[in-house]
């Protein structure tokens, strides 16, 4: 059995996340000795394991709820486990367009900023007034 601390140090998890996550049902309440310390099952280490990994992959908590879901019930199709991963995939190459036109923003706005004058400056210019953006990034 391994207390909480231990579990925190093991997984690289603050010991408020992992409260969190029992709160919100993402890690299972964990059995208590008699003085109310909470102790934790290599199942539960395992879990937390997971649950960490994904969140470092980007994955949504309530994506990873669906995995557990998933994972908690070994005939269910892969399939599902599949679509889950395919929406991250999704998620994370609009994200990386995103970013991908917010880097040719700035580079332009930095090339275009010749001046030696805070007053004259195409930097300030253009943070001043969005219609001078070459792109729409409000969503990033």
């Amino acid at each position: 059995m391994l207390t909480i601390g231990t579990l925190a140090k093991r997984t690289g998890t603050k010991v408020q996340t992992i409260r969190y996550y029992e709160q919100i049902s993402l890690m299972p309440e964990p059995e208590r000795t008699e003085g109310g310390q909470r102790r934790y099952r290599v199942a539960d280490l395992d879990r937390l394991a997971f649950i960490r990994h994904a969140r470092q992959l980007g994955f949504s908590l309530e994506a990873i709820r669906e995995l557990l879901d998933l994972s908690d019930s070994p005939e269910s199709s892969c399939a599902d486990v599949d679509a889950v991963a395919q929406r991250q995939l999704r998620e994370v190459e609009a994200r990386i367009a995103r970013l991908n036109a917010l880097r040719v923003e700035l580079r332009r706005m930095i090339a275009e900023c010749n001046s030696n004058r805070v007053a004259d400056c195409r930097i300030l210019e253009v943070l001043r007034d969005h219609s001078e953006c070459l792109t729409d990034h409000d969503s990033a």
